[in-house]
């Protein structure tokens, strides 16, 4: 194994740690705002960090673009699910625990 694979290594495991805290959050977590919380930033932080371990196996520099827009992609669906969600929740009156 070389350098560059095992770092690859180390950033996929870190990116799949973050996941599992995200999914965690989403089932511990009161209510339904905090689950959103949860979800999108863990997700699109573990997801950076795999994009960026899989960069460093990219044979060429289109792969690299293509996995970057996969990325972009990803973080901009996961923001606007996010955000309909949030707004049917309020509209059916619910409130966070906290008050906010």
């Amino acid at each position: 194994m070389t350098f560059w694979d095992g770092i690859t290594v180390v950033l996929v495991v870190v990116g799949a740690c973050f996941f599992v805290a995200g999914s965690l959050g989403m089932l511990r977590f009161p209510d339904t705002f905090t689950r959103l919380h949860a979800a999108t930033k863990a997700d699109n932080v573990g997801l950076g960090f795999v994009i960026l371990g899989l960069l460093l196996q990219a044979d060429s520099f289109f792969e690299g673009v293509k996995l970057i827009i996969i990325w972009l992609l990803v973080a901009l669906s996961g923001a606007a699910a996010c955000y309909l969600i949030a707004r049917a929740t309020l509209q059916d009156g619910q409130r966070s625990r906290s008050g906010a």
